[in-house]
């Protein structure tokens, strides 16, 4: 089958790979639809940290981003996963520890992560091979693009949950890419009064065609008082900028990593009795996120700005925009193209 090989900084090519049989405890997909993610993209230029780290090395098979059709499964898996449209956690625990069993899978330190850390390859390619575990079934109203939006999804709702508010109270989300639009319409689908905060004007204007007409750059933000403060951006100036900005007593959500370490003096945090979550991926969110889906509260699509082939994912990991692509931060692959 073909699959999207990263081989070192910069270097991407489509390989064809053996095709996956499922192990103990794993199922096949045949994937309809994957995503590129802002971590797909620091694998490609040699960003991510956990390459600086030794976490994961070259060869990847990125992609952990992804909706499919199950087509095959181990003799020790119910039979009834086959021919469902599936989508799947990307963390997975080693299930016996005692982070995975009180519940915190994704925090695992013996954990994989499809597509980035561990021995499990990722969805971008025709076929990959997941622990039935870490399946959730689709409705029949959530489409391909619906599923495979549901990763991210799911971190952004975790996120909106973080951040306690109650309805008709007012957030601040720092970051107008893929995730905090996400946030911003999971929280208005939970009655909050949302803000978002962007770079430019042009970046503005997505959030204003989807109804989140409160879309801000730093020159025009307005001094209101901030019930919480979402951070999914990559600048490391950001975590300090929503401590100063978030209401005393109330708390900031910090989902965005930045390529070097962000500064954030205490003194405000403690001073101001705020709370810090810090989230890392999608995992408690991912039910929530395919129910808000498939009952329409919440519509991702328009955030999807083109839809291309495998041969085309090298030249998006580098930054290239497919011609005719919407204003959308997201791009998807359908790895049949």
């Amino acid at each position: 089958m073909r699959a999207l090989v990263l081989t070192g900084p910069g270097r991407a090519e489509v390989r064809e790979v053996p095709e996956p049989a499922p192990a103990a405890g794993q199922v096949v997909v045949d994937v309809e639809r994957a995503g590129i993610c802002g971590t797909d993209v620091e694998l490609f230029t040699g960003e991510l940290s956990y390459l600086q780290t030794g976490v994961t090395a070259y060869p990847v098979r990125p992609g952990h981003e992804w909706c499919g059709v199950v087509t095959a499964v181990a003799p020790d898996v119910d039979r009834a996963w086959l021919g469902r449209r599936v989508t799947g956690d990307t963390m997975v625990g080693c299930g016996a520890c005692p982070r995975c069993r009180a519940g915190r899978h994704h925090v695992c330190a013996d954990r994989h992560e499809i597509g980035i850390v561990g021995a499990l390859p990722g969805a971008l390619a025709e076929r990959v091979a997941v622990p039935a575990r870490a399946l959730h079934a689709l409705p029949p109203a959530a489409d391909a693009a619906l599923g495979a939006l549901v990763e991210p999804g799911g971190n952004a709702l975790r996120c909106v949950e973080a951040a306690a508010l109650a309805p008709g109270e007012r957030l601040l989300v720092l970051g107008t890419g893929t995730i905090g639009l996400l946030a911003a319409l999971f929280a208005r689908a939970r009655g909050a009064e949302v803000h978002l905060l962007g770079l430019q004007q042009e970046q503005l204007y997505l959030a204003r065609t989807l109804g989140l007409q409160h879309a801000w750059t730093r020159e025009t933000l307005p001094e209101r008082p901030w019930d919480a403060v979402v951070d999914a951006t990559n600048d490391p100036a950001m975590p300090a900028l929503a401590a100063r900005l978030v209401e005393p007593g109330r708390r900031i959500v910090l989902i965005g990593l930045s390529g070097t370490p962000s500064g954030v003096d205490t003194r405000e945090i403690a001073l101001k009795d705020v709370t810090a979550v810090g989230i890392l991926g999608a995992s408690a969110g991912l039910p929530g996120a395919i129910a808000a889906y498939a009952d329409g509260s919440v519509d991702p699509r328009p955030l999807v700005a083109a839809t291309i082939g495998l041969a085309d994912v090298a030249g998006a990991l580098a930054g290239e925009r497919p011609p005719g692509a919407g204003p959308g931060p997201k791009l998807l692959v359908d790895p049949r193209v």
